[in-house]
């Protein structure tokens, strides 16, 4: 009769399996998601834990990995959860059962992020886990694992979910770090392997993304007296060969490091993408090689946990510096299409001439193609002189990118960001193009707030802090004023520390959102847009998302002799009776009219 798994753990190096996933594609089953498979061809996933169990396995997983309702959902195929996951489980015990072997009930992120860097919501995601817990411990597993989470937050809420369900059995608790010596290597991963343990787990490690060399770089410096360790490196980095992932790293290059591992104080051992049962059976030797009863752990001279104090690369902004010194006015300027940039350069410096504090630069609005924001502010604040207000959007770009444009922007001395979620790419002109959205507006904030606080969003330092003002985007005049509010306090919470507002027409629409944001004490810049005709204004009201421009207005714009001074008098009026209640105006001067600022500009003195 085999030991209770927590016994076992005590008794030493306990060698788990490999990929489930690899072998069903090289044994011609790529059908996603893999789980499937439990219904589909359930004799083929017999068929792979028995041949791990024969190389030397004594744990094998689940084929349940991301059988959670959303990713399920990805496939239309979350009415059958309960189905695909009880088949994994039914399978795994069927051989266990034969072979005196333990089972580990897999479990993998939803996919999706976490809000404020995603959408989606905490207790949701723990809600998706705590349904696919309840169904795999339903059944005679040995072990929890969560396994391949790179976000830390994500598998607190894993956890989380066993917790509240009064889960008994062991829980294995694996994060996936990113390919970075420096980061391997340094304290981040110790930090992230105590924050797990003061969450009551049994065994903490990481498994995926890094192979076993990387993997080594993660535990040799981690290992304490008490603490259960898990190490399931992948088989290298992949190459990608019609379309599927090849990895190159031999079983014996594998095993080398398993010995290792082993030695640097890992009990859980095993493999993951690109692994094989030949993987394994190299990894068993290697194990065996070791005199268990005797295994002793190198004690190997660790890094010095000093405290990393982050200095800050840059100062603060001029712009940032003057907000609450003075009445702020920024202007946004006309990008046109191509590379000739002459009529925004000229017009950067007539604004400046007349004493802009900033201009705003759009990052491809409406989803036009438009020249790069932060090249181009780049470009003005060199030759003009200048500072911008660089907008960014989720669109485009995945968090890498949104990350990588936002360090080059700092580079640069970019300093001023306006995070926007962006308009959809069908309205644009690649409607076939496909729309990111890693993120949104808030995740945007959240980036820049962590920059600022000297790491990127997976908590990796970035060695210096910088020094961005995080600006955000707000309409007084939504449909559902209520959410603009609550949407309006997040972007606070997670960083925003001023608020550019759409044009607004309405005096009563700005006092009602001045009053109703009184209590979050942050700068409040209002949109002006000067209406130029009728035709404009109907426009406007009918056809821009979020514009809303009163009959009456339209009226008097409509029965003006000239009507394009009627417009500029309107917006005149709305700056006067706002001057005293806001913090400045972001004026938007349609078809490159920027000889329009000086007239409004008058409004302020």
């Amino acid at each position: 009769m085999k030991k209770s798994i927590r016994e076992r753990l005590q008794l030493g190096p306990i060698l788990c399996d490999g990929a489930i996933g690899t072998l069903l594609d090289l044994y011609e089953y790529p059908e996603l998601p893999h789980e499937i498979q439990n219904i589909k061809n359930p004799d083929i996933i017999e068929r792979i834990h028995h041949e791990y169990i024969d190389a030397g396995s004594e744990i094998i997983k689940t084929n349940t990995f991301s059988a959670n309702r959303i990713r399920l959902s990805q496939f239309h195929l979350e009415e059958q959860i309960k189905e695909i996951n009880l088949k994994g489980v039914e399978i795994a015990c069927k051989v266990a059962k034969e072979k005196n072997v333990y089972v580990a009930a897999s479990i993998g992120p939803t996919g999706m992020m976490l809000e404020p860097i995603g959408k989606l919501k905490k207790e949701i995601a723990r809600n998706c886990f705590k349904e696919q817990i309840e169904i795999l411990v339903s059944q005679k597993v040995d072990l929890l694992m969560f396994e391949t989470f790179v976000s830390v937050s994500e598998l607190d809420e894993a956890i989380f979910a066993a917790k509240e369900l009064g889960v008994d059995i062991p829980i294995v608790a694996q994060k996936a770090f990113a390919e970075d010596a420096s980061i391997l290597s340094g304290n981040f991963p110790i930090e992230v392997f105590e924050h797990l343990l003061s969450l009551g787990v049994d065994v903490v490690g990481a498994n995926c993304t890094v192979g076993p060399q990387r993997m080594y770089s993660i535990i040799k410096n981690v290992y304490k007296d008490g603490i259960i360790l898990s190490a399931q490196p992948s088989a290298g980095i992949p190459t990608l060969l019609n379309g599927r992932s090849i990895y190159h790293a031999t079983p014996e290059y594998l095993s080398q490091y398993a010995k290792e591992l082993v030695e640097s104080g890992v009990t859980l051992i095993g493999a993951c993408c690109g692994s094989t049962p030949k993987h394994i059976k190299e990894m068993k030797k290697a194990i065996d090689d070791i005199i268990v009863s005797k295994i002793k752990i190198i004690e190997k001279e660790k890094p010095k946990q000093e405290k990393i104090v982050l200095q800050t690369n840059s100062k603060k902004s001029n712009f940032a510096n003057k907000i609450g010194k003075k009445f702020i006015t920024t202007v946004e300027l006309d990008i046109p299409r191509g590379l000739d940039m002459n009529s925004v350069i000229s017009g950067a410096k007539f604004l400046h001439n007349i004493g802009i504090d900033a201009v705003n630069i759009t990052d491809g609005a409406r989803a036009r193609l438009r020249m790069n924001a932060v090249a181009l502010s780049y470009k003005i604040q060199s030759e003009v002189g200048i500072e911008t207000i660089t907008h960014q959007t989720a669109r485009d770009r995945n968090l890498i990118g949104i990350q990588s444009e936002l360090l080059g922007a700092e580079l640069l001395g970019i300093k001023n960001i306006l995070c926007i979620t962006g308009d959809p790419t069908q309205i644009g002109d690649y409607p076939q193009s496909q729309s990111v959205f890693d993120t949104d507006s808030i995740g945007l904030i959240r980036a820049l707030r962590s920059m600022n606080e000297g790491y990127d969003l997976s908590g990796n330092t970035l060695g210096t802090k910088t020094n961005f003002l995080i600006c955000a985007a707000a309409n007084p005049t939504s449909q559902n004023f209520e959410y603009e509010v609550e949407r309006v306090a997040k972007k606070i919470e997670y960083g925003a520390e001023v608020i550019f507002t759409q044009p607004i027409y309405e005096i009563k629409a700005i006092e009602k959102f001045v009053e109703s944001t009184r209590q979050f004490k942050i700068p409040i810049i209002i949109g002006i847009l000067p209406l130029q005709s009728y035709k404009h204004a109907d426009f406007l009201h009918n056809e821009i998302p979020g514009m809303k421009i009163s009959e009456s207005i339209r009226n008097k714009i409509k029965q003006s002799s000239i009507p394009s001074q009627t417009g500029i008098e309107i917006s005149k009026e709305i700056i006067k009776e706002i001057k005293n209640i806001v913090d400045g105006i972001y004026i938007m001067p349609p078809f490159k009219k920027y000889y329009i600022v000086e007239q409004l500009l008058e409004a302020i003195e």
